[in-house]
C-alpha cells in the first residue's frame, strides 16, 4: 500500500472505500484500540466480585483489602496526564506498547501472588500501565479517524466499549472467580495484551520523537503526578477517615497547592509538559468537566447495585454478572445511535438528553425495596440508564476531541480520562458517605440490617441521579460541536502505513 493515497485520485464510486473504515486495515486498527480500552475499563471493576476469595486465600485484613481495587485507581488517575503527554512527545505506538508490557507483566505477577503485599504492588503497577495505555489508544483513534462518518463511527464504538468494559468486568469477575479461580481474573489480561502488542506493531505507524530529554519538563511531570496521586488518594480514603477530619482536609489542601504550583510552572516553562493553551480550544474544558460530573453519578451505580443484588437479593457472583448484560446491550445500541446523530444535531443535544435519560434511570433504580426482584426493580431502570449513558459518553468524547491538532491529541485524551478517574473517585467517595450515614441512622432507630442497607443503597443511587442531572446542566454551557458527515470528496487522506 502506498504511504499516502489521496481519495480524489480514485473514481467516485471507489472513494468511500479509501477512507480508513473502508479498508480492512482501518477496521483492524479500530478493533485493536477498542481492545485496549476494554482492558483498561475492565480492570477497574473485574476484581470486585473476587475480593472475598482473595481475602481468604492471601490473608488480607478488611482494611488492606480495599487497596486491591484502590491501588489500581490511584496510579491510573495519578499518572494519566504524564502518560498522555508522553504519547504526544515520544510517539503513541511507543507509549502504547510500553503500557502493554507493564500492564501484562503486572497482571501476571498479580495472578501468581502468594502474599497480599505483592498483589497490591502488582495492582499499583497495573494502574501505571493503564495510564499509559488509555490516552495513547484514544489519541491514536482520533488521529487515525480524523473527520466525518469515520470519526463518528469510531467514537461510537469507543463509547460502546467503555460502557461494555464496566459491565463486563462484573460478569467476567463472577464467571472466572466461580470457575477456574480468582487468579484468572488477572491472568486473562496476559493473552489479551499479547494480541494487542502484536497488533500495535503490525497496524500502527511509528511516529517521530517530538521532544528529547533535554527539553522535557521534568518539574511539571513531578508536580502533576504528585498532585494527582495525592488528590485521588484523598478522595479514595475520605469515606474511611471522614471528610471533615484534619487528615482529609490536609491531603486535599496539599493536592490543591501542588496542582496550583504545576499550573504556575506550566505558564513559565519554555516547553511545558501540559500546554494550557489546549483549554482555549472551544468546548474542551466544558466537555472534560461534564465527563467528571457524569461519571461521578453513573459509575458508583455498579458498586451499589452489586451490593444490593448480592447482600439483599442474595445473588451469586455469576448471577450478578449476568444481571448487567442488558445494560451492556443498551450501551452498544445507544452509542451507535448517538454517533450517527452528531452530524445532524451536534454533540450538545445528545449529551444533554442522554444525561437526563440516564438520571431518570438512576432515579428508577433508587426505588429498590428490601423484598425487590431483578425484573421489576432493577432491569427497567438499568435499561433506561444504558439508553442515556451511551449518548453521554460518546458525545463527551467527541466534543473533547473536536478541534484538537494531532500534536496534542494525547493530551486531550489524558485530560478527558483524568476527569473520568477523578469523577469516579469523588462520586464513589461522596455517595458511599451518603449511603453509610443513612444506613447508620436507620440502624440506630431500630430498622433491620437488610432494610437499613437497602435504603442506604437507594439513597446513594438517588444522589447519583442528581449528580448526572447536574452533568446535563454543565453540558448546556458547551458549544455544539457539529461535524457534518463527510462526503467521499471531503474525507481525509488515507494514511495507515505502518
Amino acid at each position: 500500500m502506498a504511504a499516502l493515497l489521496q481519495p480524489t485520485d480514485l473514481p467516485a464510486e471507489q472513494r468511500l472505500e479509501a477512507t480508513p473504515l473502508g479498508s480492512r486495515r482501518g477496521i483492524a486498527i479500530l478493533l485493536l484500540l477498542s481492545l485496549v480500552q476494554f482492558m483498561d475499563i475492565l480492570d477497574a471493576s473485574i476484581l470486585n466480585i473476587a475480593l472475598p476469595s482473595i481475602k481468604h486465600d492471601l490473608g488480607f485484613s478488611q482494611q488492606s483489602l480495599q487497596w486491591v481495587v484502590d491501588g489500581y485507581i490511584l496510579t491510573y488517575g495519578g499518572f494519566l496526564l504524564l502518560g498522555a503527554r508522553m504519547a504526544d512527545l515520544l510517539g503513541r505506538r511507543f507509549v502504547l506498547v510500553t503500557g502493554l508490557v507493564v500492564f501484562a507483566g503486572a497482571s501476571l505477577t498479580g495472578g501468581l501472588s502468594h502474599s497480599s503485599s505483592l498483589l497490591v504492588g502488582a495492582r499499583f503497577a497495573q494502574g501505571i500501565g493503564a495510564a499509559l495505555l488509555s490516552p495513547a489508544a484514544l489519541s491514536s483513534l482520533t488521529t487515525t479517524f480524523r473527520a466525518g462518518r469515520d470519526r463518528h463511527t469510531a467514537l461510537g464504538v469507543w463509547g460502546a466499549v467503555s460502557g461494555l468494559g464496566g459491565a463486563a468486568g462484573v460478569l467476567f469477575g463472577g464467571l472466572l472467580t466461580e470457575g477456574p479461580g480468582w487468579r484468572w481474573v488477572l491472568f486473562v489480561n496476559v493473552p489479551l495484551s499479547a494480541v494487542a502488542f502484536i497488533g500495535a506493531f503490525a497496524l500502527l505507524r511509528r511516529e517521530p520523537i517530538r521532544m528529547h530529554l533535554a527539553g522535557f519538563d521534568a518539574l511539571g511531570a513531578l508536580l502533576v503526578t504528585a498532585g494527582m496521586l495525592l488528590l485521588v488518594y484523598a478522595l479514595v480514603k475520605a469515606p474511611d477517615v471522614g471528610w471533615g477530619t484534619t487528615r482529609t482536609i490536609a491531603e486535599l489542601a496539599g493536592a490543591v497547592v501542588i496542582l496550583a504550583s504545576f499550573v504556575i510552572n506550566e505558564l513559565r516553562a519554555k516547553n511545558p509538559l501540559v500546554p494550557l493553551s489546549i483549554l482555549r480550544v472551544r468546548g474542551v474544558a466544558i466537555a472534560d468537566v461534564t465527563q467528571l460530573v457524569a461519571v461521578g453519578g453513573f459509575v458508583p451505580m455498579f458498586f451499589f447495585l452489586t451490593l444490593y443484588m448480592q447482600t439483599v437479593l442474595h445473588f451469586s457472583p455469576i448471577q450478578t454478572g449476568l444481571a448487567y448484560l442488558p445494560l451492556t446491550g443498551g450501551f452498544i445500541i445507544s452509542s451507535g445511535i448517538a454517533s450517527q446523530l452528531f452530524a445532524k444535531v451536534g454533540t450538545k443535544p445528545v449529551i444533554v438528553a442522554g444525561a437526563v435519560i440516564a438520571a431518570a434511570g438512576l432515579y428508577w433504580t433508587s426505588r429498590i425495596p428490601v423484598d425487590g426482584s431483578y425484573v421489576a426493580d432493577i432491569l427497567p431502570g438499568m435499561l433506561v440508564i444504558s439508553l442515556g449513558g451511551g449518548g453521554v459518553f460518546v458525545g463527551v468524547t467527541t466534543a473533547a476531541n473536536a478541534g484538537i491538532d494531532e500534536a496534542k491529541a494525547g493530551l486531550a485524551a489524558g485530560l478527558l480520562n483524568t476527569g473520568q478517574q477523578v469523577g469516579t473517585a469523588l462520586g464513589l467517595a461522596t455517595l458511599s458517605a451518603l449511603a453509610t450515614a443513612h444506613t447508620s441512622s436507620l440502624l440506630r432507630s431500630g430498622h433491620s440490617v437488610a432494610d437499613s442497607a437497602t435504603q442506604g443503597y437507594a439513597r446513594a443511587l438517588l444522589g447519583g441521579a442528581a449528580i448526572v442531572l447536574a452533568g446535563s446542566v454543565v453540558a448546556m454551557l458547551a458549544p455544539n460541536a457539529r461535524q457534518t458527515a463527510a462526503t467521499a470528496d471531503e474525507e481525509p487522506a488515507l494514511d495507515l502505513a505502518a
